[in-house]
Parts: structure tokens; sequence; C-alpha cells
């Protein structure tokens, strides 16, 4: 028995739709795509969404359609995966990062330390499922006439006070990824949501090598039914139909996803709430949290270590969810350095992911918390 960190859960009907559409005239460029984007909108509660093909690719052109250019500053957490902060390179602008709080959030508190003439976007990271402090965030934003772009790539189901991550009540844009290991999968997959009409139509044409077929947005004159123009430097970010349906049908199970997660958080959380050598997070009341990650924070980083190592001894794969963005050798080249964000690197020294999946059964979940206890034990 091996019980990885995170893993998709697929059934029968996931299979069939995904084969139904296999035999469909369109696999991609089709129908699904609409469904999967409108459904999520009505899921969300947000006006549109534009599928892409994966989390990364909706950063990019998220930061794209906002204007992102050379000189630009966009801040971020680097308590995250690379590509919250790759996607400002990728715009030939700058990564700032900003420390977090003691739930592993970028601190709203030290955002405006890092504001200068250059900033153009913020990007809070909703960091393992909890939902970052939107209303000081967008008020900072303001101030500063300021984009913001919420990476809520693990935080699909979760809620901040009475708004769905997603909605964009405090954000230009949200982008999502469907990796397998997220809340719901199409494979690779991402989605960019805004309440923005200019937003929505600049997003759809990057999507697409920038190319529109629209008679109203022509430049120039029409040559016939096949004329079509590049208007902008896009890209070939599309999403197929045969993966939005599988999207379609992961997203009917939305609720009884984030509900078996939970479940599981809360087991975990009474586990461990009295272990004087675990420190768990909680979310506050202003958080509901349907968990992408379960992460306990350990002593230091020997004791995360040698844990880490007997766990992989009883067939329990954890993982360490983030190495701290600008410690990576690439952004060493670009002159970033430890001691950065000190509590950032804190942090890292302390945490584990633990295993959290919808498919965790109650058997696997109590041999993972026996052993865990067990080591602290011995």
């Amino acid at each position: 028995m091996k019980i990885p960190y995170g893993k998709q859960t697929i059934d029968q009907r996931d299979l069939m739709e995904v084969a139904k559409t296999l035999k469909s005239d369109f696999i991609t460029t089709g129908p699904k795509i609409k469904e999967f984007e409108e459904n999520f909108s009505k899921f969300v509660g947000v006006k549109y969404s534009v599928a892409v093909s994966s989390g990364t690719a909706a950063l990019h052109l998220a930061c794209l359609a906002a204007g992102l250019k050379k000189e630009d500053e966009l801040i971020t957490s680097p308590m995250t995966f690379a590509a919250s902060a790759n996607c400002a390179l990728y715009c030939c602008a700058k990564p700032i990062f900003g420390d977090i709080n003691e739930q592993g959030l970028i601190d709203e508190k030290k955002i405006e330390k890092k504001i200068t003439k250059k900033t153009k976007i913020i990007i809070p990271v909703h960091y393992a499922g909890l939902p970052c402090n939107m209303a000081k965030i967008a008020k900072i934003a303001k101030k500063h006439n300021l984009i913001i772009i919420e990476d809520a790539c693990h935080a699909l189901g979760s809620k901040y006070k009475n708004s769905n991550c997603g909605d964009c009540q405090y954000s230009d844009m949200s982008i999502f990824s469907f990796h397998p290991v997220k809340h719901i999968t199409t494979g690779e997959g991402g989605m960019i949501t805004t309440n923005s009409k200019k937003l929505y139509q600049k997003l759809l044409s990057l999507r697409t090598h920038g190319i529109t077929s629209d008679p109203n947005d022509f430049v120039n004159k029409k040559e016939g039914g096949w004329y079509h123009e590049m208007q902008d430097l896009g890209f070939n970010y599309r999403l197929t139909d045969i993966q939005c349906a599988l999207g379609v049908n992961q997203l009917r199970k939305i609720a009884k996803f984030v509900d078996k997660r939970r479940k599981i958080m809360y087991k975990y959380n009474i586990a461990f709430e009295n272990n004087l050598h675990i420190e768990i997070i909680k979310e506050n009341k202003d958080q509901f949290n349907a968990p992408h990650l379960y992460v306990i924070k350990l002593e230091d980083g020997s004791t995360r270590k040698k844990l880490y190592n007997y766990l992989r001894e009883k067939n329990i794969f954890c993982q360490v969810h983030y190495i701290p963005v600008y410690w990576h050798p690439y952004y060493k080249k670009l002159g970033y350095r430890k001691g950065l964000c000190k509590e950032t690197e804190k942090f890292y020294e302390k945490i584990l992911s633990i295993p959290m999946y919808p498919s965790l059964k109650e058997q696997e979940q109590n041999y993972i918390i026996e052993k865990i206890l067990m080591f602290f034990k011995n």
C-alpha cells in the first residue's frame, strides 16, 4: 500500500463523458469548452471564465491581459509554486516577493512596503486553500491603482467572508489549475475568471494566437469567409473538448470533493491538536477552507527531514510546499538571495504536506495518523 500526498479522483462517468466526446464531431475548439466555462462561472459566481491549457498559462495570459511589460514589477508570495512569480518573467517584468504570515499567506501589512512606481500587479496566493485577506489587499491596490490577480489554484470551493474564491469581488482576475492533485482535474488545464468584458475579450484573443475571425473586430476589410486577423502576439493555450468533458463532470462532484477534504482536515486537526511537536494551521472566521493541502508545522528542519524519511519507509509519501521561489538556482542567477523573506524561510524549514485527497480511505488516514504519532512517541 502506497499513499501519495495527493491524486486525482476519477469515476466511471468521467470515463464515459471523455469517451463520448472522443466519438463526437469536435475534440477541440468545440461546445464542451463553452459548457465547462459557463458551468464554472455559475459555480464561482463570476461573469466570465476562460479555459486554458494550465494554471501557468492562466497566470501568463492574465498578466498579458493586464498589460504587464518590461520594467514593470509584480508583487507575489514566495511560498508558492514557481509559476506565480515566473509569469512576471514571461512578460519581461520583475517579480517582487512579499513575506508571509503564520498561515503561509502573503502578509498584507508588508505588501505596501514593496510598492514602487514600477508596481503594476499584486498576485495573492491562496495557499493550501486558505484565502488571503482580500479586503485589505483590495484596499491597498485601489490606493495605488494596481491590478489584482488572485492565484486560486489551491482554492476552488474556498470562501473569503461571503465571497467565493474566483468570483473576483476583490480582484480583477482569478486563476485556477486543474492539475491531477487539485480539487478537480482535466489532466492538465486551467481557468481565468473575471467580471470585466474588456479583459474577457482580451483573454479569448490571447488564448488563440491573438487571432480573431469576428468581422466586427477587423482592422482591414473582410476579403471572404476565410478571412481572419492576428491582432496581438498570442499563444496556443487552448484546452481541448476532451479535457473539458472531464472538467464538466468533475465540476458536478465539487461539493462532494470539498466535503470529503474538509472531513479529512477535521480528523487530522483533532489527531494533532494537542501534540506538542506539531503545529496545525487552522482557518479563521473570515475563511472557509476547501483544503488542497494539509500542511503541518514541525519544530525544525531536522525533525521534518527525519519524519519525511520515516514516513516514506512506511509507504506514506509526503511533500514540502514550497521551497521559497527565490531560493531556486534560476532566481539566484537573477540576483535574488536568501534572507529576503525571513518569515517565509522559517516557515519552509518546518512544513510538511501529508496526504489529502477525496479518495483517501479512512483506514489509510488512520494509518498515517498512527505512524506520525508513533514517530514522536519514539
